[in-house]
């Protein structure tokens, strides 16, 4: 019992949401060993080692390749502006003929069901062609004739496509040289040699370039295609981003060299001289002499019957140590243990920055890539539940996508641990803000004010703007995360439920921090937005007045600010720390709509619909006097009644932790 009361009172406590503007995405590939951990491959392609190229394809017929940056990026917050390079190589049989090409594409999915080789390159095929609901931009690099419109029927040319193979904007590929557009000249995209590529979108001009040349010199100053594009109705809000290539009956060898990528303005440059070669010329399988075929395909076969046996000996060494569970099939982007253990200097202590009931927090700087900061969380499974939990949050999370909400990067498993990866953020959490400043810094009124319509925003999302359902049961101060331009983001979603929408929630353990847990769900364990509604309306109540919920000499703040407000004095509950530095309407506004949010009968309460129309005063709050029966004394037996009935369950964590030594995790 005392194992599953642990694993419920875990309050987490970093410092991790998203910093949707200064974190905008930037990395850089000098070949790619060391870091598949952040390249997707599906299908065909595969990282060769020990060079490093990224091969998309190989001679093999009909086949097509992807890659992709691993996890999705913000476009909406850069007006979808980007710029990428990337050196790239199409290299065709020692005899005949190859094809087809390759492309750069943004992408809402990694995935193409039923998707052809060929001239539609492994992203389209002939019934989704030219569709306005793909949301695909490509701009392709193809050398083979013969598609079906006249505008893209040239070989060996360049294309920018939208939604389909068919090109709105394409030239032959070649390049400008010195500021003449006259003086052209002319690419094999088709040979041994490595070319470079730039992609740019402007989002305000709505301006899309695309330039070429060979990797052994420097940029042209002139375009091959520079079009005004508005790719606003053709973006999705999550893009990946990367790389697709296909063969058809004729076949290349495709490769990706290196590549940098930039929401912040030009592409991190490529060092040529450290970027791997491609393989050469391969003999295509189809010019074998059948005696020829009949060899290769037995060496093929013992190799490969090698393999299998080396593999299932690995596999039944392995299988006793880890074996994967049913959630990891569907959860986001798993991080290798090791990179994790070097990015957090061996989780030393000096690394930690925060402590909760399952494990400590640690900051960390993953070396595989350009440096990015990352927070990693560390619970030790020492039961079911603890797994339970660790699934629950991150197929959640991992799923969510909100500007208010916190970004989770990935997961990894390993032994006895459980690890949850998040993005680092700088500011810490709404409650040290308040109540632990640095250098005793006042957290100002207004934007107190901004974080609580942003945590209101991301509560709307959950419980009404996804596709299902979600009632968070946890929120509180020091689970708001605060990035570098003090928005809010709400994080920890260990604790979360999931529902369909128009479908009944269920009665559930009482799990939560004391002060925040609505009375009927401290009565009866019934879940609902109703009560994430309550927790709310004490945030409100706590931000504006400067105090937590319930303290250890036994104030409660919701029956300081009714007393305040029925004696016409709701002033003197106002943080006394803002020395009447704030806009008066507002701080009224946020007292009221916090007694209305934490009213004892959950009917009376707002949804987070009415509550972030309250705060944006597009509604008018109703007068307390049309809340229906609501008293000084109904909240004071309301709050005391939920405390002693929480502490006495042992299963609810503490807003300040002095009420139980037992079973009582402070979370802070």
């Amino acid at each position: 019992m005392a194992a599953a009361v642990a694993i419920f009172s875990f309050a987490f406590v970093l410092l991790f949401p998203l910093v949707a503007q200064s974190q905008q995405v930037e990395f850089i590939y000098t070949g790619f060993n060391g870091s598949e951990t952040n390249i997707i491959t599906t299908e065909g392609a595969t990282i060769i080692k020990p060079s490093g190229a990224l091969r998309l394809t190989n001679l093999s017929h009909n086949v097509a390749g992807h890659a992709f940056y691993h996890k999705p990026i913000q476009m909406i917050d850069t007006n979808y502006s980007f710029n990428t390079s990337f050196v790239f190589a199409i290299v065709p049989p020692s005899s005949g003929e190859g094809g087809y090409g390759l492309a750069f594409i943004l992408s809402p999915s990694t995935k193409f069901p039923g998707a052809q080789p060929g001239h539609y390159l492994g992203i389209f095929n002939e019934a989704n062609n030219g569709n306005a609901s793909n949301h695909i931009f490509a701009v392709e690099f193809d050398t083979v004739k013969g598609f079906k419109e006249p505008s893209d029927s040239e070989g060996n040319h360049v294309g920018v496509n939208i939604n389909g193979m068919t090109s709105k904007y394409t030239r032959p590929a070649s390049y400008f040289v010195g500021s003449d557009e006259s003086n052209a000249d002319e690419m094999q995209l088709e040979s041994v040699d490595r070319i470079q590529a730039w992609i740019e979108y402007d989002g305000l001009q709505k301006v899309v370039k695309v330039t070429i040349s060979p990797a052994s010199k420097p940029k042209p100053t002139i375009p091959l295609i520079s079009k005004n594009i508005n790719l606003t109705p053709v973006l999705e809000e999550m893009m990946y981003v990367g790389f697709s290539a296909a063969t058809g009956n004729k076949s290349s060898s495709h490769y990706i060299l290196g590549w940098s990528f930039s929401q912040k303005g030009e592409a991190p440059p490529l060092n040529i001289s450290l970027l791997p070669l491609p393989l050469p010329r391969e003999k295509n399988p189809s010019s074998f002499k059948p005696f020829t075929a009949v060899i290769a395909s037995l060496s093929v076969f013992t190799f490969i019957l090698l393999g299998l046996l080396f593999f299932l000996t690995l596999y039944r060494k392995l299988a006793h140590h880890e074996s994967l569970e049913e959630w990891e099939l569907d959860c986001p982007h798993r991080f290798r243990y090791r990179d994790l253990y070097a990015a957090t200097k061996g989780f030393k202590q000096s690394e930690v920055i925060g402590v909760g009931g399952f494990g400590a927090v640690y900051k960390g700087i993953l070396l595989t890539t350009t440096g990015s900061e990352l927070a990693v969380k560390k619970i030790m499974r020492s039961s079911t539940q603890g797994t339970r939990e660790f699934a629950a949050e991150i197929e959640s999370l991992g799923r969510l996508r909100h500007k208010n909400l916190v970004n989770l990067q990935g997961w990894c498993k390993h032994k006895n641990d459980l690890l949850i990866v998040y993005d680092y953020v700088p500011n810490g959490s709404l409650d040290s803000l308040i109540f632990k400043p640095k250098n005793n810094r006042v957290l100002p009124w207004d934007t107190r004010f901004n974080i609580l319509k942003g945590v209101a925003c991301g509560l709307l999302y959950l419980h009404e703007e996804w596709e299902q359902v979600v009632i968070h049961r946890d929120v509180k101060s020091s689970n708001v995360l605060i990035d570098a331009e003090m928005n809010a983001r709400l994080g920890d979603f260990g604790l979360a439920r999931l529902y369909d929408h128009e479908k009944p929630s269920h009665t559930t353990n009482v799990v939560g921090t004391i002060g925040y847990i609505a009375p009927e769900l401290a009565r009866t364990g019934k879940v609902s937005t109703s009560s994430d509604v309550f927790a709310y309306g004490m945030l409100l109540l706590e931000v504006a007045a400067g105090r937590r919920p319930i303290d250890s000499s036994s104030f409660v703040l919701i029956d300081h600010v009714m007393e305040c407000h029925q004696m016409g004095t709701v002033r003197e509950a106002v943080d006394p720390k803002l020395n009447s530095i704030y806009v008066i309407d507002e701080v009224e506004l946020v007292l009221e709509l916090g007694l209305l949010c934490s009213h004892h009968r959950p009917e009376a309460r707002p949804t987070m619909r009415q509550v972030t129309r309250y705060l944006s005063r597009d509604d008018p709050l109703p007068a307390i006097n049309d809340w229906g029966s609501v008293d000084s004394q109904s909240f004071s037996e309301m709050n005391s009644r939920m405390l002693l009935e929480a502490v006495s369950s042992n299963t609810i964590t503490s807003a300040s932790g002095n009420f139980s030594t037992t079973s009582i995790d402070t979370g802070r």
